[in-house]
This record gives C-alpha cells, sequence and structure tokens, in this order.
C-alpha cells in the first residue's frame, strides 16, 4: 500500500530533506510544493531522490491568504496526474516532523483505509469568530500600496458577504489531514466546477482552514469523516501560531496519539530532531 505526503515548504531544504528521510521506508511518495520566492536550487540535494516529486505549478504563498490551498490544489491535481493511486494523501508543512515510525504510520493508515482524517468544527454552533473570514473582504493575495485602507473601506460600505454554495454548512478548524486520494481530488474537482466559488474563496481569510472541511462535510464523504487530523500542535493560550517544539516538550509529544507534531525549527532546536529518531530507532 502506498501513501503521498504533500509538504508545503518555505523553509530549511536541510530539515525537509530531514523529514523525508525519517519516513522514507518505501511506502511513501513526497510531493514538495516549494513556495514560488524561494530559488528551487535550494532544495537540489533533493532532485535526483526518485520518490521525491517537486510540483511544478508553484504559488507564491502569503500568509492567510487563498493562495495557501491553491498550492495544496495544485499538488493533488499533480498527484492525479501522475496516474499513482495512493491509499491516502497527507498534507504537511516543512516544519512538521512525524512524532511515530515510519512503519508506525503505515501500519496505521493501512488498518484505517475507508476513513478520512481532518479536524474540524462549525461555524455558527462551535466557532462563530472564523464567520468573518467569509462575511468580509480580505486581501491577504495582494501586496498594493494602502491595501489595509481598501480593505476597511470596502467592509465599511458593502453589505456582508454571502456565501456563493446555497445550504453548505462551513466548518474547519486547522489546514493539516490525512485524506484518501478519492476524497482529496474531490475537493478540487469541486473547487473547479464552481468558478463563482473560487472567485469568492480569493478575498477571505485562512481558506485553508476550511474548504476541505466545508466541502467534505457537504458531501457523500461525511460518514467517513473522523474529527482527529493525527497532528499534535502546540499553541499558545492566545495568538494564532502554534509555538516551536522544543527538547523539553518531548515527554508532551510522545504521550500523544498523533501522526505528525508541529512545529520544529533545526535552528531553534535541533536536539528535539536527535531525541524523535532515536525513539522511533532511526
Amino acid at each position: 500500500m502506498k501513501f503521498a505526503v504533500i509538504i508545503v515548504t518555505y523553509t530549511s531544504p536541510k530539515q525537509t530533506k530531514r523529514l523525508i528521510d525519517c519516513l522514507d521506508n518505501g511506502d511513501f511518495d513526497f510531493y514538495i510544493h516549494l513556495d514560488k520566492k524561494v530559488d528551487m536550487e535550494t532544495h537540489r540535494e533533493l532532485f535526483n531522490t526518485p520518490n521525491v516529486i517537486f510540483v511544478n505549478d508553484r504559488v507564491d504563498i502569503k500568509w492567510g491568504g487563498n493562495t495557501t490551498v491553491e498550492a495544496t490544489y495544485n499538488s493533488i491535481r499533480q498527484i492525479a496526474s501522475s496516474g499513482k493511486k495512493y491509499a491516502f494523501i497527507s498534507l504537511i508543512s516543512g516544519q512538521d516532523y512525524p512524532i511515530k515510525s515510519a512503519a508506525y504510520i503505515s501500519d496505521f493508515l493501512s488498518k484505517n483505509t475507508g476513513k478520512e482524517f481532518m479536524l474540524f468544527k462549525y461555524f455558527d454552533k462551535d466557532w462563530t469568530e472564523a464567520k468573518a473570514r467569509v462575511e468580509k473582504y480580505h486581501l491577504n493575495d495582494y501586496t498594493f500600496k494602502g491595501k489595509t485602507r481598501i480593505e476597511q473601506l470596502m467592509n465599511l460600505i458593502t453589505p456582508k458577504r454571502k456565501f456563493p454554495i446555497d445550504n453548505m454548512e462551513l466548518c474547519g478548524k486547522e489546514s493539516f489531514w490525512t485524506l484518501s486520494q478519492e476524497c482529496a481530488t474531490y475537493v478540487v474537482d469541486y473547487i473547479d466546477s464552481n468558478p463563482k466559488l473560487k472567485r469568492f474563496l480569493k478575498f477571505t481569510w485562512g481558506s485553508d482552514e476550511f474548504v476541505f472541511q466545508s466541502i467534505l462535510m457537504n458531501s457523500h464523504f461525511k460518514s467517513r469523516v473522523v474529527n482527529n487530523n493525527l497532528r499534535f500542535i502546540n499553541w499558545p493560550p492566545v495568538g494564532s501560531r502554534p509555538n516551536i517544539f522544543v527538547t523539553a516538550d518531548f515527554e508532551r509529544i510522545m504521550a500523544s496519539d498523533a501522526l505528525f507534531g508541529r512545529k520544529f525549527d533545526l535552528n531553534t532546536d535541533e536536539n528535539i530532531f536527535d531525541l524523535l529518531d532515536k525513539k522511533n530507532k532511526l
């Protein structure tokens, strides 16, 4: 059984290589979406690795913008066009790292075919602050002068935006998931067949955190979804970006049932990588 890992990254090629080496037991292919702002030559060391594929249609990713999810779409499209069949596709970032061994992850996924793993909660019921992501205009993907003032003016003089798909119950939470290839491709096909939705999403905030959940929880895949994305994330009490794991977090990480941790940084604490690799017997 084969699995694909999409790595959306703009950070350290050394860390990306270490991540791949950690998982490279023959069961995984790695599709790297390298942010368009980054020179491809920085990742040359991975060019000739047979099971590493660089995504051709790269996106200049802006934090909070729809470009983040567009990078994911392009990665899924390339997987679909490869003709290869995968039981699961896992979406991670270049600062994620496996916290279980490759053999454990392969075995877990093999035993859980037929399920879809993503974290979600509903906008109106559990995540009311998320409504502003779709009801207001957001210009995160743009960099022109005066962008913030124009965004404020747009939201002052225009009515609340209405989601273009009637009766779609919006939900979401975190960007990262592990889905069957069929399920991930369904989302991309759905977006491509709904141009009004595609245009609408360009002016939302953090669409990568709700597009997959909203589409799938309003589809025939709903009954297969497990409300767990198999990620252990070190969220601070306040703030929208996770803390970086360090050596002091090792016991907490080991106590988790998750497959991946987010986030790690070689320049901040390399020892935590060494501890994880030793524990997973690399």
